[in-house]
């Protein structure tokens, strides 16, 4: 047998709603602080994972052998090649190569083969 339609229910939820007293006040702002919640939330923790990201690959050091990145190991895990030098800043390391090679300097030969 179909349950009949809780007509009391849905005309309590809607006078809650359009003639709001301290209970209907307290719905909507609880309605809508979870609403906000709900999409603020997980973009804060797209951000803070996007952030770690980032400072992790940072921190990772290539092999001078077969360039398997890893994190602060004096022997590479892949190849067992050690692992000399320091960590290097990707920003002072970029200008320094710019300050070593100027652009306007330099010559790109360029072989074109065609086939036929």
């Amino acid at each position: 047998m179909p349950r009949p339609i809780p007509w009391f229910w849905i005309l309590v939820g809607a006078l809650l709603l359009l003639a709001p007293g301290p209970a209907g006040r307290l719905v909507l702002n609880l309605v809508g602080g979870l609403t906000i919640l709900a999409i603020i939330a997980p973009l804060v923790l797209v951000g803070a994972g996007l952030i770690g990201w980032q400072v992790l690959r940072a921190r990772m050091r290539p092999c001078p052998s077969c360039g398997f990145r890893s994190l602060g190991l004096d022997v590479c895990p892949a190849c067992g090649a050690e692992m000399t030098g320091n960590i290097v800043d990707p920003i002072s390391a970029s200008s320094q190569a710019n300050d070593q090679l100027q652009a306007s300097g330099m010559t790109v030969d360029v072989d074109v083969i065609a086939d036929d």
